[in-house]
């Protein structure tokens, strides 16, 4: 899995390469990304809870391979939200206390899209977000579902290049018009 766009990815960098950080030693800068990040997430007094999420700055948005089958697809989209939600401050609301004060962890406030596209669209999709300085990136390449050890899935990326990547999934963070440009009209996961 990689990320990127972040300005820092604290833990998430752990997960696999992090790209625009302005860190050299990183497989982002290595490819050429650039290191003029904009830090993306949602400031402290900023989270609105009585805001619509059609009205929130930023839009989260997780695009799942079309082609995978069910239990792959969810494997897929959660793998992509853990370094997101670890990596853009604000993504979470607060917890909720039901009546009988049983507390239930805070969920994404401002909404999360969980649409779908084919290989070339996803891989498109990947490509226009990572281009953004203002949009964060984490992505599934394909060799996460096809390998057991972590060291096998860092070797297999290793070895593949960008443009011939395929993915299962990627999630996206950034301002809502350009966001909505990025995905364009890809369908809901139904």
């Amino acid at each position: 899995m990689s990320v990127g766009n972040t300005g820092d990815v604290g833990e998430a960098g752990s997960a696999g390469s992090a790209g625009k950080t302005g860190d050299a030693g990183n497989a982002g800068s290595a490819a050429g990304v650039s290191g003029d990040a904009v830090a993306v997430g949602f400031a402290p007094g900023e989270r609105d809870f009585g805001l619509s999420t059609r009205r929130a700055r930023l839009k989260w948005v997780v695009v799942v391979h079309a082609g995978l089958p069910p239990g792959r697809a969810a494997n897929a989209a959660v793998c992509a939200v853990a370094p997101t939600v670890a990596a853009v401050p604000g993504l979470l609301g607060d917890a909720a206390a039901d009546a009988d004060g049983t507390v239930h962890p805070g969920l994404p406030w401002a909404g999360c899209s969980v649409l779908v596209a084919d290989s070339a669209a996803l891989r498109t999709v990947r490509a226009k977000a990572a281009a953004r300085p203002d949009v964060f990136v984490a992505d599934v390449p394909a060799a996460a579902q096809s390998t057991r050890v972590y060291g096998d899935f860092l070797a297999t990326v290793g070895r593949a290049r960008t443009e011939e990547m395929e993915y299962c999934a990627v999630s996206i963070v950034g301002p809502r018009n350009p966001v909505d440009r990025i995905v364009g009209r890809l369908p809901l996961m139904p």
